[in-house]
């Protein structure tokens, strides 16, 4: 018994007999594995390196009972050499790949070749895992969560950009201004600003972009599409931001309090607009005419006056507007809706803007003064009208005689007359 401990205490010589020579041939079946099995290609590159070592651990002696090989310093040497031969470089571009099939994947970015295609959209990838990553849009999948607000999100490489949020971390700069972002892509877009580049043009009115999500966004302008809606009053808008901000009107809390009026706000921006207002600041300057405007929204509305832009087109009519909401308007028309009605009288109006003029008339109040002769007028189109009599303007021309005329009516009459 004391004899057959003493043999099982002797070393064991464990020899690896293998032949270096090129023409050593690998299993056939290994190489279809390693071709066609994508979803084993670490397990396969951890294979190699095995094969790697165990050549490196030739004529090895194993203590009995040890936990753990101790390789000799020639032996690792021998090992990190052999690894380090072990390089396979893109004949395009130069670029190194400690296995095969890492190299193999790569080229598929030269040629184009994408062979592995999404039997729900047709979209086509270069490699295997690419498609499977791809299919969790379809499937609703998204597994990786943010521990931070739990937004969940398809790709870990997503969730890794949305960190950079939580984090703060903006390490991609631009080299001509500065400014840093947490995305590559957007930095990329940042440049085209700087190079003058715009590469995403609109077909409708031949306006172009800097970036595709801005150009997606003015589509809107022209289809009317208002994807963001307010689940408390159902009110739609073209951008998330602004629905964003929206909500805020429905929250009761109102910290921003005017020092000059009291009138409080939701929304800080707000606010800081209507302080504006009391100390008349129109910092918003208009370049071809001059006129201010209290913020950049008022300006580039103004802009199109002189541009002629009118992205709002009626799908009755085909008639351009330059804002969205003279566009609802002017639908009103073909569909007859008048839905403010004065209470007084039954007269009942498209906008309500309209019949909160009219409602004047019935309450006798005239807010709209002339500051030539101070006659006052109920709406401000009439004290509008009755300005050109002091100017002398006569903007309405018979076609017929040439005579002109201060107001639209009076022309009118004078061509009933003619005929």
């Amino acid at each position: 018994m004391h004899s057959e401990q003493q043999e099982e205490q002797k070393p064991v010589k464990i020899e690896i007999i293998e032949d270096y020579s090129e023409n050593t041939s690998v299993p056939e079946t290994f190489r279809v594995k390693q071709e066609d099995a994508e979803e084993e290609t670490d397990l396969l590159e951890e294979n190699e390196e095995s094969e790697e070592l165990n050549k490196g651990e030739k004529n090895h002696y194993v203590q009995t009972g040890e936990k753990s090989l101790s390789v000799s310093q020639t032996e690792s040497e021998f090992v990190l050499r052999k690894r380090a031969d072990k390089i396979f470089t893109c004949p395009q571009c130069g670029k190194s790949f400690p296995y095969k099939k890492s190299l193999k994947d790569h080229l598929g970015i030269h040629t184009g070749e994408k062979p592995f295609t999404c039997d729900q959209c047709e979209k086509s990838f270069t490699l295997k895992r690419n498609l499977n990553e791809h299919m969790k849009i379809h499937n609703g999948e998204k597994p990786h969560t943010c521990d931070q607000c739990e937004k969940r999100f398809t790709q870990k490489i997503h969730l890794r950009e949305h960190m950079k949020i939580h984090t703060g971390e903006k390490p991609h700069s631009c080299d001509q201004c500065g400014k840093s972002f947490t995305r590559k892509a957007t930095l990329t877009d940042h440049m085209r600003i700087h190079t003058g580049e715009l590469l995403h043009k609109c077909g409708q009115c031949g306006k172009s972009f800097v970036q595709a999500v801005s150009l997606k966004s003015h589509l809107r302008s022209h289809s009317g599409e208002r994807p963001f809606k307010c689940n408390h009053c159902d009110k739609r808008f073209f951008w998330a931001e602004s629905l964003k901000k929206h909500l805020s009107v429905h929250i009761q809390e109102k910290p921003h309090v005017c020092s000059l009026c009291g009138k409080s706000f939701s929304r800080l921006d707000t606010f800081k607009i209507h302080e504006k207002r009391h100390g008349s600041v129109k910092d918003h300057v208009c370049f071809v005419c001059g006129k201010s405007f209290f913020t950049d929204d008022q300006l580039k509305l103004h802009q199109r006056i002189h541009t002629g832009e009118k992205p709002f087109k009626c799908s009755q009519c085909d008639k351009g507007f330059s804002r969205v909401e003279s566009l609802k308007t002017h639908e009103k028309i073909h569909t007859g809706e008048k839905p403010h009605m004065c209470d007084q009288c039954g007269k009942r109006f498209t906008l309500i803007g309209n019949l909160k003029e009219h409602m004047k008339i019935h309450t006798g109040e005239k807010p709209h003064k002339c500051d030539q002769c101070g006659r006052s007028f109920t709406l401000k189109g009439n004290l509008k009208e009755h300005m050109k009599i002091h100017t002398g303007e006569k903007p309405h021309m018979c076609s017929s005689c040439g005579k002109r005329f201060t107001w639209l009516h009076a022309l009118k009459v004078h061509q009933k007359m003619e005929f």
